[in-house]
């Protein structure tokens, strides 16, 4: 079977978007069902299987009284189901034309990559910073190390003859407001730590913010750093677009637009996968014909965008983002051990993030077109780059204004088409 990767890359070559929805069920029936409809979708597609939140944070035994409950779980329980399960809900669906990526939000996430591979499933995502800093209080230090482990073993796979896949989560740190900048850096370092590590087949993610001009400069340097930092040593990478994941729109318009433009932004900027949302997300976990319908309204929006821009061109983004992957890759050969002394210097740092290990001193802001800017830089190496407000305190008015820009942008767009139409 083809890897995980080498399908998107088929897929590009064939100018086609591929198209990702992030569900996962409790019950292998369920889950099985959900895939089969991805599959079926009138989208290029491939599967998602998101582990619930006991299995996130390792507590099984949680998730076995659930199973033998029938308590709801927000996820399939993979390291519950024994493996042969797992493999019996997969078969006849997964396969050459339809790979499964594993999803999960854990900072000691070994549990959940072994329980993958029993499976037969060897493509998943996260990182030991994006899936530490804003998910809880495992010290960096710990989560590094966890993910190191995890990532072996994952490489391990492929004296077996596998091709295992791994994405980072770091372009999507707290879902919004976190300037493009750290947010294209933090990706780039979680692939260089994969990388480390003994894997060479990522993906590198970003997430759609609330600026399209900002969003696609974003993605251009992100595309011109894995050039000039992965390719030479031998990384296959790719792109991964998020839709929005901050608060969503509350018509089904207003999402609907959103989502148009999260895929417009992929195709624009030659990122081959998007990661969709759906227009249940401000009210309730979306049901499977929700995420088909999410699926085939990015394809069908893919299919009229203009193709890709050039990726070299100097930007603010790329300055930024180059600066602060300099300062970390300064501090030593290994990797995790930069990563956790440029949180404690403040060298990285994530606006608005409360974990103990993010310094806190950096601060941003939208302006009036929705741009992400920063406020207060902290300790981030950027003074030379980065003309802030004064270091004027960002207000919990303005905060609260920059949490809902974005619905208040679409749903006013749907407002405005029909007048008649009453926002939820």
């Amino acid at each position: 079977m083809s890897g995980f990767a080498d399908f998107v890359a088929q897929q590009a070559a064939a100018g086609r978007l591929v198209v990702q929805p992030r569900m996962g069920f409790a019950t292998p029936e369920e889950m099985r069902a959900g895939l089969i409809a991805t599959k079926s979708a009138a989208a290029t597609t491939v599967g998602t299987v998101t582990v619930d939140s006991y299995t996130r944070v390792g507590d099984l035994a949680a998730a076995r009284t659930a199973l033998r409950r029938g308590a709801g779980l927000n996820g399939y329980p993979l390291a519950t189901h024994d493996a042969a399960t797992t493999r019996r809900m997969l078969d006849g669906v997964r396969d050459d034309t339809f790979p499964v990526q594993v999803r999960h939000g854990s900072a000691a996430p070994q549990h959940i990559f072994a329980a993958s591979l029993r499976a037969g499933l060897d493509a998943t995502e996260g990182g030991p910073v994006s899936y530490c800093l804003p998910y809880g209080r495992v010290p960096l230090e710990v989560s590094v190390r966890n993910w190191a482990a995890a990532c072996r073993l994952l490489a391990r796979t492929r004296d077996l003859g596998a091709r295992p896949h791994l994405e980072t989560f770091g372009g999507c740190m707290l879902g919004q407001l976190c300037p493009p900048g750290q947010l294209v850096a933090i990706s780039v370092l979680e692939a260089l730590f994969f990388r480390q590590h003994g894997l060479d087949d990522v993906s590198v993610s970003y997430a759609q913010q609330a600026n399209a001009d900002q969003d696609r400069e974003a993605v251009l340097a992100l595309r011109r750093l894995c050039t000039e930092l992965l390719t030479p040593l031998g990384i296959e990478w790719h792109v991964v677009v998020y839709a929005y994941m901050g608060v969503y729109p509350t018509t089904d318009e207003g999402a609907h637009g959103l989502l148009a433009r999260a895929a417009e932004l992929a195709v624009t900027t030659g990122a081959p996968r998007l990661i969709v949302k759906t227009v249940a997300e401000s009210r309730r976990i979306p049901t499977v014909r929700e995420n088909v319908a999410a699926l085939e309204h990015a394809a069908a929006a893919a299919r009229s965008a203009a193709g890709p821009h050039d990726a070299t061109a100097d930007s603010q983004t790329y300055a930024e983002a180059r600066a602060l992957i300099d300062a970390v890759l300064g501090l030593g050969p290994d990797l995790g051990d930069a990563l956790v002394t440029a949180f404690r210097r403040g060298l990285l740092d994530i606006p608005f993030c409360l974990h103990p290990d993010n310094a806190g001193r950096s601060r941003s802001y939208l302006d009036a077109d929705g741009r992400l800017r920063w406020a207060e830089l902290g300790s981030l190496p950027l003074r030379h780059l980065v003309g802030t407000r004064a270091a004027r305190p960002v207000t919990s008015t303005e905060l609260l204004g920059a949490l809902a820009f974005v619905r208040h942008r679409y749903d006013r767009e749907a407002l405005e088409a029909s007048p008649t139409r009453r926002l939820t």
